[in-house]
C-alpha cells in the first residue's frame, strides 16, 4: 500500500508538521488511538505489546485523540522531541542491509549513541531543516572510542547514586559552552582538526555552517571525558582542597581541580580558562560539590545537587542555531552573527558604549536654551563624544569578528565598505589598541 491510502484508514485531527521554510519534518511522529492502534497491528500481523516495545509512542494519548467518537480509528500528528524524546537519521546502510531497500528512517537516540559503530557515522539529529543524515567519522576514530567508553562510564555513574542521563546532560552542557569559547582559545589545535575532517577535509567558507552541524560529533570525545571525571571523588576531593577545605576562600584560577580537569581532556593550558569562567555548568557543579561537603546545601533541592543543569545552562540545538543562522543570512548585519563569534564580556562593553551614545543623544533635548553660540557648541560636542562611541563600537565588532575566524569580506558587507579599506581600519585599530 501507497502511504497516501494506507493514513486514509485514519480519522487525521491535524496536518502533519513542517519546517518554519516549508517542507516536511522528518521527525513527524504519529500518535493512535486504541482503536487506530488495533486497526494497525491488524494491518501489519503483528501483535500489540510487540509493537509497543518497538514504538516508543505506541502507548501514548492525546487530547485530540480522546475527544474523537469511540470506536473510529484516530491519529494525531506530533514532532517526534515532543513525545519521547530526541530522534536522529538511522544508519541507511544498515536500514538497507536489514531490509534491502536504501531509505531514509529515524529512530530516538540520545547522544551517546548516535555512532554507527558498523560504518563510522555520526547520526545527525532529525529536527533539524538541512540536508545531511549523518557525518563521516572514519577519520576521527575518536569519536567512535569514545561511545564505547561512555558505557563504562553510565555504569559508574549507576553505582555512585546517579543518573547517567543528567550525568552526560551536564558535561555535555560544559563542554557545549567551551566550544563557544574555543574560538578566541589561540592553542586549541584538536576540535578544528576534527571539525575539518567531519565537514569532508575543509569546513571552508561554511564555517559557520559547519560549527553548527559538526558540534556534537567534534566534541562527543571530551563528553565523555569530562562525564567521567566528574565522577571521579578524587576530582570532587581537588574541588574541596581548591575551597579551602576546612578554611573556606574563593575558588583559585590555578586550582588543582580545573588544571587536572584540562589534563583529563588533552588540554593542559585549558585550567585557567574553565576556572575563571564563572557563571558556567562547571563552576555551578563545583558549588554543589563544596556545599554538600560543608553540609551547607540546606533541603534537597537544585542548589545542592550536582548534577542538577540550570535551563540557562542548556546548550542551543542544532535545529534552533540553524534557524537563527538562516534568519541572519536572508537579513546581514540583523546583529544575530556577532553574537555567535563575540564573547559575552565584549558584547557587554560594545553594548554599553552603544548605550552611552544613546544616552549622550538624548541630553541633548536638555541643551536647547541659552544664548545660541552656547547652544551650538554643546551640541556639537555631544555629538561627537557619541558618534566616537558608535564608531568606537562597530569597529570593536568588526574586529572581534575576524579574529574569531569570520571571513573579511562577509564583515566588510555588515560594514557596508570595501573589504580592503576594512583591513586598513582594523589594522589601525590594532595598532591604537
Amino acid at each position: 500500500m501507497e502511504a497516501k491510502v494506507l493514513r486514509l484508514c485514519w480519522q487525521w485531527r491535524n496536518y502533519p508538521p513542517g519546517h518554519d521554510g516549508g517542507g516536511a519534518r522528518a521527525d513527524a511522529e504519529v500518535l493512535l488511538n486504541a482503536a487506530g492502534r488495533q486497526l494497525l497491528a491488524g494491518l501489519c500481523g503483528v501483535e500489540e505489546d510487540v509493537l509497543a516495545r518497538a514504538l516508543p509512542s505506541w502507548g501514548q494519548e492525546d487530547a485530540k485523540l480522546s475527544a474523537g467518537k469511540n470506536g473510529v480509528p484516530a491519529a494525531a500528528w506530533r514532532t517526534g522531541g515532543a513525545v519521547a524524546g530526541p530522534v536522529a537519521f538511522g544508519c541507511r546502510l544498515c536500514t538497507a542491509g536489514r531490509t534491502g531497500t536504501a531509505v531514509r528512517v529515524v529512530r530516538y537516540a540520545p547522544r551517546w549513541e548516535r555512532v554507527c559503530l558498523r560504518h563510522p557515522r555520526w547520526l545527525l539529529d532529525a529536527d533539524a531543516d538541512q540536508p545531511l543524515e549523518h557525518l563521516d567519522v572514519r577519520g576521527v576514530p575518536e569519536v567512535a572510542a569514545a561511545q564505547r567508553r561512555w558505557a563504562g562510564v553510565a555504569r559508574r555513574a549507576a553505582r555512585a547514586g546517579a543518573e547517567p542521563e543528567r550525568v552526560f546532560a551536564l558535561a555535555y552542557a560544559v563542554v557545549a559552552r567551551w566550544w563557544e569559547q574555543a574560538l578566541h582559545w589561540e592553542r586549541e589545535t584538536i576540535w578544528p582538526g576534527r571539525l575539518h575532517q567531519v565537514a569532508g577535509g575543509n569546513a571552508g567558507a561554511e564555517l559557520e555552517w559547519w560549527r553548527i552541524v559538526g558540534r556534537d560529533a567534534v566534541v562527543f570525545p571530551e563528553v565523555v571525558a569530562v562525564a567521567d571525571a566528574l565522577l571521579d571523588p578524587a576530582m570532587a576531593e581537588l574541588v574541596w582542597a581548591d575551597s579551602g577545605a576546612g578554611r573556606p576562600r574563593g575558588l583559585p584560577a590555578d586550582g588543582a581541580f580545573c588544571r587536572r580537569l584540562g589534563e583529563r581532556v588533552g588540554r593542559e593550558w585549558l585550567g585557567p580558562l574553565a576556572a575563571t569562567d564563572y557563571g558556567g555548568p562547571l563552576t555551578s557543579w563545583m558549588g554543589a560539590v563544596i556545599r554538600l561537603r560543608r553540609g551547607a546545601g540546606g533541603p534537597p533541592g537544585y542548589d545542592n545537587d550536582p548534577w542538577w543543569l540550570r535551563q540557562e545552562h542548556q546548550p542551543a540545538t542544532m535545529a534552533g542555531q540553524l534557524r537563527v543562522l538562516g534568519k541572519e543570512k536572508k537579513a546581514p548585519g540583523s546583529g544575530t552573527m556577532w553574537r555567535a563569534t563575540v564573547p559575552a564580556e565584549q558584547r557587554a562593553l560594545i553594548t554599553s558604549t552603544i548605550k552611552n551614545a544613546e544616552e549622550q543623544l538624548l541630553q541633548l533635548r536638555g541643551v536647547q536654551t541659552g544664548p545660541t553660540a552656547d547652544v551650538a557648541q554643546q551640541l556639537l560636542r555631544t555629538l561627537r563624544h557619541s558618534a566616537a562611541l558608535i564608531d568606537n563600537a562597530w569597529k570593536r565588532t568588526a574586529l572581534l569578528a575576524v579574529n574569531a575566524g569570520m571571513p573579511l569580506e562577509e564583515v566588510a558587507r555588515w560594514a557596508g565598505m570595501p573589504a580592503a579599506e576594512l583591513s586598513r581600519v582594523l589594522a589601525a585599530s590594532r595598532t591604537e589598541g
